[in-house]
């Protein structure tokens, strides 16, 4: 039987002490037992970097090179962490299902699915021309990414509903607790409007663009209010409560996201609608429609793109005014995709607006990110070498998930014994 844990404090703003003594080395085989959902925002920075060095507004021969160098990487990472939490799940069965309502672990189980549809992003920008084109070799990734769209937008559907929905029945978490990561389950639809845009770009069926276009809008909708709905609980926790502890305070970035995604999703969108949508769309003949949409795209991308960059703004002071007390903790990948989505609202808006200023802005804030990306790897690898990860004590919200497996298995072992008495 499961147990159920109850007004408890949110582990991610445990801070181990820099004078710890160094944790004993652990067998690999318990090492892998402590790789978290939390791993996977490494697999969404990755892929966000990928994609959004696609779209630069600046080129430069070997651009396309590098992009396609990090989707490879992007992948393997997903594909070896998948493997490995599924390993952990193998050897812990009863731990899966408390980790999708574990207050520090679940909200993370979102970023699976975001990393999934940065990699079909990926595929759409880099595969498809990579193949042919889609009147080409590549027609069948084009054919493939269709579906595969159709498939994503489902699971999301699902993850937003269910997972939220275990989290109200099972936990009571407290305001003061609150941080951005609680968007996480939202986030695979915070996504779906870029990664819309751009397969909706690749189809040469127009009807199917447009049905795609139109689901985008839509999962981009939703992902929206539920992130405006979490930005006020997170709002009353910064008025009301301290601020988290400086080592996992980057993790306050993933503010950032929801309006910048949502941003570069809309301004997406709204380009693919001026091309995809036909004469008389909803009946309406009087006037071009998707020149209607891509018009009222660039004023709320504005409002939008100014919200993401007052949460960027602080962020970055509460950030750097205690720099020096952080040490490496997994949210350090803040850094990088929630600002990564900035990046692509700002060329979005550099191409609408045609200005040549903001596409430098953009160009500035892509090498920024490349850099942190490079900060984040290392400490990422240094950490686990150093075994300041993947140890007992280091790992946020593993010994609890673990334990659940833990006594599920005692209480079975006990029950065997009984019988075997009698």
């Amino acid at each position: 039987m499961l147990h159920r844990k109850k007004n408890h404090a949110c582990r991610d703003e445990l801070e181990s002490p820099q004078d710890e003594p160094r944790h004993r080395h652990l067998p690999f085989r318990l090492r892998v037992t402590r790789i978290t959902w939390q791993w996977f925002p490494s697999t969404m920075s990755t892929g966000a970097l990928a994609s959004l060095l696609g779209q630069q507004p600046f080129t430069f021969p070997g651009l396309t090179t590098i992009g396609k160098l990090f989707f490879i990487l992007d992948m393997v990472l997903f594909l070896a962490f998948s493997s490995l939490i599924a390993v952990r799940f193998v050897l812990k069965r009863h731990a899966i299902l408390a980790s999708l309502h574990h207050p520090s672990e679940s909200f993370f189980f979102g970023a699976w699915w975001v990393s999934l549809a940065l990699l079909l992003n990926c595929a759409a920008s880099y595969g498809i021309p990579g193949l042919g084109g889609a009147d080409g070799g590549g027609a069948w990734l084009v054919a493939a990414l269709r579906v595969l769209f159709w498939v994503y937008f489902a699971c999301a559907t699902l993850v937003a509903v269910l997972q939220y929905y275990i989290i109200f029945q099972t936990e009571h978490l407290h305001v003061s607790d609150a941080m951005p990561a609680w968007i996480l389950p939202a986030y695979p639809f915070l996504v779906s409007g870029p990664l819309a845009a751009q397969i909706a770009k690749t189809q040469p069926d127009a009807t199917a663009a447009l049905q795609i276009i139109v689901a985008g809008i839509s999962g981009q909708g939703l992902g929206w209010i539920l992130a405006l709905l979490m930005y006020s609980v997170y709002f009353t926790r910064l008025i009301r409560s301290d601020m988290p502890q400086p080592s996992v305070r980057p993790g306050m970035y993933v503010s950032v996201g929801p309006a910048a995604y949502t941003a570069a999703g809309l301004l997406a969108l709204g380009q693919q609608a001026h091309r995809q949508l036909p004469a008389g769309f909803l009946g309406i003949t009087s006037l071009a429609v998707g020149d209607v949409w891509l018009a009222a795209a660039l004023p709320a991308g504005l409002f939008l793109w100014m919200v993401a960059i007052w949460f960027a703004g602080v962020t970055t002071l509460h950030v750097a005014r205690d720099a020096r007390r952080m040490r490496f903790s997994l949210q350090w990948w803040a850094f990088v995709f929630p600002n990564a989505g900035l990046a692509m609202a700002t060329i979005q808006i550099g191409k609408a607006l045609g200005s040549n200023g903001v596409n430098v802005f953009a160009a500035a804030l892509t090498v920024l990110l490349v850099c942190f990306w490079l900060l984040c790897a290392a400490m990422h690898v240094r950490a686990v070498w150093r075994h300041d990860l993947l140890q007992p004590g280091r790992d946020q919200g593993v010994d609890d998930v673990n334990a659940v497996h833990d006594r599920a298995k005692e209480e079975k072992e006990e029950e065997e014994e009984e019988k075997l008495s009698v």
